[in-house]
C-alpha cells in the first residue's frame, strides 16, 4: 500500500479555517487524502519525505460567495508555506489531471498546494467577473475584480494555524495572469510567482485581436469553448443540493465571449487590465502595468510555439533586475512537466528550487543565476530544440546585436490570394501536436514576395525580436501587412521560424484606425513576435510578405488590391545572439516521473467513435472555395470520452470550420461547435451543453451568430434530453478598423 493512502470522504464545501482551528474532525469535513488514484509522486520522481492528506473546502469570500478549493498538504504539525493556483477552471474535471501532476508533489516537499476555482466557475459560487459573466464590467475591472478576490484568498490563507504565512502563486495561461496581477495588489503574504504564458496586453497577446485585426479563428473557437465552459453545470458532489440554483444564474447571465472583443476592436480603457480594482477607468491607452507595485520574485515561463512568449522578455524588461527571471523553450500552451512539441523538463523541481528560494525562512540574498534560460529550436516542422541551453545573465542583454538586412530589388507588387495563412498552423496549441504546428511554408511562401538572406559559415541564432521597416505604396484606403521569417534548406524545405500581422489602418497606433491616403507611400513597422531559433550553416533566411493571413486575421475588404512593397527604404532588424556558452550554465532537469492521475478514456459516451481529421484544407475548384476543418482533440481524440477516479463520466466534442473564396474578402466565415456532457451515474445525472457560433462579414460589419442550449437527460439512456435552456443571439458589430 502506498505510505500516502488513507480513506477520503468527499463531502463538499468544508471551511477548512474553522474545521481546523479546534483541532477536531467535523463530521462534514472532508477526511484524509487518497492518493492512490488522484496522483502521487512515484519512485524515483524526486517526490519528498511528508505524507499527503487532500481536502475539498469553500473558501469563503468577504461579500459571501464560496469558493471551491482543493487542498492538498504535508502530514506536519508544522506551519508550512502555502502555494496557490487560482483560476478560471474547474478543478473537478477540466484541470484535475493536471492538477494531480503537481500539488500531490509539491506537498510531499513540505508545502500546502492549494487549487482554487475563481469566482463563478466549476461548483464555486456567484457569477464569472468577466463581461460574458453578466457582470457588465469591462475586461479591465473584471481582470481587477479577479485580481482582488486572488488576493483575498492569499490573506486569507496566510492566516490559516496550518500556514507559516508566507504564499506563493502560480499558474498557466488566465491563472498566470491572475497570479501576476494579484502581485501587483502587493498582497504583504505573497513572496512568489510562477507565471507560464502569461498575459500582460490582452489586445495585442489574448488572440483577440492581432496587430489590430479580429483574429478569425482564435476568437470564435475561444468563445465557442468559453461559452460553453460557463453554461457546464456544477457538479452536485461538490455543489450539494443546490447545484441548479448556481447553474440557473449563471445561464440567466451569460452571452457570448467574442461580444467583448468585436464591441472594442480599437485599444481603449476596455483593455487595459492592469487598472486598480476601484477605479472607474484604467491608465491611457497602451499603458503598462504598474511593475513598481510588484513586489514577490517572478519566474516568467513560456514556450517558442506559444503566443504568450513575449511576455517572459517584457516581464524581465520592466521589473527590477534581481526580482524576475525567465525560462523559454521548445513547448506549446502547457506547463513544461509536459512534452510538445519538444521534450518535457523537470519542471517541478525547477520551481521547487524557486519556492524554496523565495518561501523558506530567511533571507534569500541576491539572485545570482541567470536572468534568462532559453533552449533555441530549429529546422522542421515539429521545430525539434537545435541544441544547447543557454544562459543569459542579463535581458536585454549585450550578447544579443541587431544585424540589419536591406532589402533589394525592383519594386514588387503584393496582391496575395485570400487563403494565404492556411499553412499557419493553429494560433494556440495546448498539446503541440504536428496538427496544430505550421508546416512546410513553401506553398505559402508561393503565395507571398520573398527576399533571401545569406547566413554566416557557423550558422546564426536568432533570439529576440525581429523588426521590420517596409517602405509600401497602397491604392485603397484598408489593407492588411502579414510577415514571416523562414529557415530555407538548401533541398528547399521553409519552416517558420517567427511572423507578424498588420492592420494597416493601425500602423500608427490600435487608439484610432486610420485609412490609407489612396496612391501613397509611407514606411511601416512591425516587431514580429519573439523567437529563439537555430539557422544552420548552409541555409538561408527567408522574409515572405503576403497581403492576407486568414484565418489568423480577418480580411479587410480593400486586401484584394494588396500594395506595392519597395525595397529601397525596407529592411530587417535580426537580433542575433553571439555570446560565449556558459560552461556553467545548469540546463532544466530531466522530466520527473510522476503518476497520472488515472483517467480513463472508454467508447464516447454520446456517438460512436469517428474517424475525422485533425485539421484538413479542402479547394473547391468550382467555387476557388478553401475550406479549412479542424479538430482541436484537446483530449488526445476526436469525440473524448473520459472516466475519473471519482466516477464523473465526461464527453467533450468539437469542430471547427474556416471558409473564404480566393478572390473574396467578404466570403469570410468562421463555424465552431462545442459539446460537453457530464455524467454521474450513482447520482442519476446527466447534463449536456451544446455551443455553436458562427461568424461572418459584409463590408461594414461583422454578424456574430451564437447559440447554447443544455440539456438534462432522465431515466438514461441515448435521448437527446431535455432541454432547460435554450438561448440564441445574433448582433451586428460595425468594423471599426476597415
Amino acid at each position: 500500500m502506498s505510505r500516502h493512502s488513507e480513506p477520503y470522504d468527499h463531502t463538499p464545501h468544508t471551511d477548512l479555517r474553522r474545521t481546523h482551528s479546534t483541532g477536531t474532525h467535523s463530521p462534514h469535513a472532508p477526511g484524509p487524502y487518497t492518493p492512490g488514484p488522484y496522483g502521487h509522486a512515484t519512485p524515483g520522481s524526486g517526490s519528498g519525505p511528508y505524507d499527503v492528506r487532500r481536502d475539498d473546502l469553500r473558501i469563503p469570500l468577504h461579500d459571501g460567495v464560496g469558493l471551491h478549493a482543493r487542498v492538498w498538504r504535508p502530514r506536519t504539525d508544522a506551519p508550512v508555506p502555502v502555494l496557490l493556483e487560482y483560476a478560471p477552471g474547474r478543478l473537478t474535471d477540466a484541470t484535475a489531471a493536471r492538477d494531480a501532476h503537481r500539488h500531490p508533489w509539491y506537498a510531499t516537499h513540505g508545502y500546502a498546494s492549494v487549487r482554487v476555482d475563481a469566482r463563478g466557475h466549476g461548483s464555486g459560487e456567484g457569477l464569472p467577473a468577466g463581461p460574458w459573466g453578466g457582470s457588465g464590467r469591462s475586461l479591465a475591472l473584471a481582470a481587477a475584480a479577479d485580481a482582488a478576490d486572488a488576493a483575498e484568498v492569499v490573506e486569507w490563507l496566510a492566516a490559516l494555524p496550518w500556514s507559516d504565512g508566507r504564499i506563493g502563486m502560480f499558474g498557466l495561461g488566465p491563472g498566470a495572469g491572475i497570479a501576476l496581477r494579484a502581485a501587483a495588489l502587493a498582497p504583504v503574504p505573497l513572496r512568489a510567482v510562477v507565471a507560464v504564458d502569461a498575459s500582460l496586453d490582452p489586445y495585442r497577446e489574448d488572440g483577440a485581436l492581432l496587430g489590430g485585426a479580429v483574429a478569425a479563428d482564435a476568437l470564435p473557437a475561444r468563445s465557442t469553448a468559453l461559452l460553453a465552459a460557463l453554461c457546464a453545470p456544477p457538479d452536485p458532489r461538490y455543489a450539494g443540493d443546490h447545484w441548479r440554483e448556481l447553474w440557473a444564474a449563471r445561464t440567466a447571465a451569460v452571452e457570448p465571449p467574442l461580444y467583448g472583443a468585436l464591441a472594442h476592436q480599437l485599444r481603449d480603457d476596455h483593455w487595459n487590465t492592469w487598472s486598480p480594482p476601484a477605479a472607474a477607468a484604467g491608465p491611457g491607452p497602451g499603458a503598462g502595468p504598474p511593475t513598481g507595485s510588484v513586489r514577490a520574485a517572478v519566474l516568467a515561463v513560456s514556450g517558442w510555439h506559444s503566443p504568450y512568449r513575449d511576455t517572459v522578455l517584457r516581464l524581465l524588461e520592466t521589473l527590477p533586475a534581481g526580482r524576475v527571471r525567465g525560462l523559454i523553450g521548445p513547448w506549446a500552451h502547457h506547463y513544461p512537466d509536459e512534452p510538445g512539441p519538444g521534450p518535457a523538463i523537470g519542471f517541478h523541481h525547477e520551481t521547487l528550487r524557486w519556492w524554496d528560494r523565495h518561501l523558506r525562512a530567511g533571507d534569500p540574498g541576491p539572485d545570482t543565476g541567470p536572468a534568462l534560460l532559453v533552449q533555441p529550436i530549429g529546422p522542421g516542422t515539429g521545430n525539434e530544440p537545435a541544441g544547447r541551453w543557454l544562459a543569459l545573465p542579463d535581458w536585454p542583454s549585450p550578447a544579443v546585436r541587431t544585424v540589419p538586412y536591406a532589402l533589394r530589388g525592383a519594386p514588387a507588387p503584393v496582391r496575395s490570394p485570400q487563403h494565404t495563412g492556411a499553412d499557419a498552423g493553429r494560433p494556440l496549441s495546448e498539446t503541440g501536436r504536428a496538427a496544430d504546428l505550421p508546416p512546410d511554408q513553401r506553398e505559402e511562401d508561393a503565395r507571398s514576395v520573398c527576399f533571401e538572406f545569406p547566413v554566416p559559415g557557423d550558422g546564426v541564432t536568432v533570439l529576440g525580436r525581429p523588426r521590420v521597416t517596409l517602405r509600401l505604396r497602397m491604392d485603397v484606403p484598408y489593407g492588411q501587412l502579414a510577415v514571416r521569417l523562414c529557415d530555407l534548406a538548401p533541398g528547399g524545405e521553409s519552416a517558420l521560424i517567427t511572423r507578424g500581422v498588420l492592420n494597416l489602418a493601425a500602423r500608427h497606433g490600435a487608439e484610432r484606425a486610420r485609412a490609407w491616403t489612396p496612391g501613397a507611400t509611407e514606411d511601416v513597422e512591425l516587431t514580429l513576435a519573439a523567437a529563439g531559433y537555430s539557422v544552420p550553416p548552409g541555409h538561408r533566411i527567408r522574409l515572405a510578405v503576403s497581403s492576407a493571413y486568414w484565418p489568423w486575421v480577418w480580411p479587410a475588404p480593400g486586401s484584394p488590391a494588396g500594395f506595392v512593397l519597395l525595397p529601397e527604404g525596407s529592411r530587417l532588424d535580426l537580433p542575433v545572439y553571439g555570446g560565449a556558452p556558459d560552461p556553467a550554465a545548469r540546463p532544466p532537469d530531466p522530466a520527473e516521473g510522476v503518476e497520472p492521475l488515472g483517467v480513463v478514456s472508454p467508447a464516447p459516451l454520446t456517438a460512436p467513435e469517428e474517424h475525422r481529421p485533425e485539421r484538413m484544407l479542402t479547394r473547391d475548384l468550382g467555387t476557388d472555395e478553401w475550406r479549412l476543418e479542424s479538430d482541436p482533440r484537446r483530449w488526445g481524440a476526436a469525440g473524448a470520452s473520459r472516466v475519473y477516479p471519482d466516477g464523473l463520466e465526461v464527453f467533450e466534442d468539437a469542430r471547427e470550420l474556416r471558409s473564404i473564396r480566393a478572390d473574396d474578402p467578404l466570403s469570410a466565415r468562421a463555424e465552431t461547435a462545442w459539446t460537453l456532457r457530464f455524467h454521474r451515474p450513482e447520482l442519476a445525472w446527466d447534463i449536456t451543453v451544446e455551443a455553436r457560433s458562427v461568424l461572418s462579414c459584409d463590408a461594414a460589419d461583422f454578424i456574430a451568430e451564437d447559440e447554447v442550449i443544455c440539456r438534462e437527460h432522465r431515466g438514461g439512456g441515448p435521448s437527446r434530453g431535455e432541454a432547460v435552456f435554450h438561448r440564441t443571439w445574433v448582433k451586428r458589430f460595425p468594423r471599426m478598423t476597415g
